[in-house]
């Protein structure tokens, strides 16, 4: 029988988890839908008992790397199972793991629920589309998924900058180079540079982290590359901004021109628990219109909502249209989308406007929210 971190990884996918805590001295703890819970059944693991699972899964180099660093990131993958992003870290003097699931399938865009705006974005030629989100999102199986429809779509040179490698792309149409940070190259910024000489047509940056990166992904954008990049940004108009406040004052003229100019679009992504089990996405989309470029230029971005809310016939969306439409389709409560949204005027507003009613037993109702609304 097996033991150890394989024995946990396996349960890990048979239950449906998301992510595995591993920490001196707790039971196990495996997030699913969202709740993170202790096993009880596999006892409290020791220190000693954690440092061989990490030494487990790790190479010679990766463990070289965590003693001097205390830290460090990795895939695994168990054939036929799944692949497993993992981070090993220390703290308070012992050794702690944090494992994220990734399906060995590549999800498509419609599996994910993803609308038709969002291929829309893949078959553009050049410029720039940003995916973010809080962490654990799903920015990356966004992502994965479009890089699948590209590749099955066109052909061309797509080249992937992450860390760790997550979903491995096999060649369809398009050749994929798959470069990993810490282990092919050394940062997002040296992998971006080396890649304008590479001839790319397609350029996947895992995370936009710093200002080089930023300015090296506008620059491969401007030069007539897709470029698909993820943030730590929630909402659209946040993104936009972040980007911009990313320069130096003297620089953000030039930077908001830049992304006038490249921007094709952002979807912005929260996970929620669904009513009856599992987790959803609701997302946020904004489309580089002419009227979203000049009001980035002009540095109006306070403004963009409001053609969110009236641009649904190009595909835009605002969160708050997004929760309302999950909650009209039984598929969150009212009390999750309250609680997810920027705005909660806003999706009161609009499901009023079609005829919701608010259910008497919800926080919402018993807290005046909706007569306030």
């Amino acid at each position: 029988m097996e033991s150890g971190i394989g024995a946990l990884l396996r349960y890990m996918v048979e239950i449906g988890a998301s992510d595995l805590h591993l920490k001196a001295m707790s039971v196990p703890g495996f997030r699913v839908d969202g709740r993170l819970r202790g096993a009880e059944e596999f006892g409290c693991l020791t220190p000693d008992r954690i440092r061989s699972m990490a030494h487990e899964i790790m190479t010679p180099r990766q463990r070289q790397i965590f003693e001097t660093e205390k830290d460090i990131d990795f895939s695994h993958s168990i054939p036929s199972v799944a692949r497993f992003r993992i981070n090993v870290l220390c703290q308070r003097g012992t050794v702690s793991l944090v494992v994220r699931q990734i399906p060995d399938a590549i999800p498509e865009l419609d599996d994910l629920g993803l609308p038709p705006v969002a291929s829309e974005m893949c078959r553009k030629v050049r410029g720039m589309v940003l995916v973010t989100g809080p962490t654990g999102c799903g920015k990356s199986t966004t992502l994965a998924a479009m890089i699948d429809y590209i590749n099955t779509h066109r052909e061309g040179h797509i080249i992937t900058m992450e860390d760790p490698l997550e979903f491995i792309h096999p060649d369809k149409r398009c050749f994929v180079t798959q470069r990993q940070i810490g282990q092919d190259c050394s940062s997002f910024t040296q992998a971006l540079r080396r890649a304008l000489r590479q001839d790319p047509d397609v350029i996947l940056v895992g995370e936009m982290r710093d200002l080089e990166t930023i300015s090296m992904a506008l620059t491969a954008a401007e030069t007539g590359h897709l470029v698909l990049g993820t943030l730590h940004t929630i909402g659209a108009t946040a993104t936009v901004d972040r980007v911009i406040d990313a320069f130096p004052n003297e620089a953000q003229e030039q930077a908001r021109v830049a992304l006038a100019t490249t921007l094709q679009g952002v979807i912005s992504q929260v996970l929620l628990p669904r009513r009856d089990g599992g987790r959803v996405a609701a997302r946020e989309i904004l489309v580089a219109t002419d009227g979203v470029r000049s009001l980035i230029r002009d540095g109006k971005t306070a403004q963009l909502g409001n053609l969110q809310q009236t641009g649904k016939s190009q595909g835009m969306l605002t969160l708050e249209q997004a929760l309302a439409d999950l909650v009209l389709h039984n598929t969150l409560t009212i009390d999750t989308a309250l609680g997810a949204c920027n705005r909660p005027d806003e999706l009161l507003k609009f499901l009023e406007q079609r005829g919701y009613q608010m259910p008497t037993d919800s926080a919402a109702a018993k807290s005046g929210a909706w007569r306030r609304a």
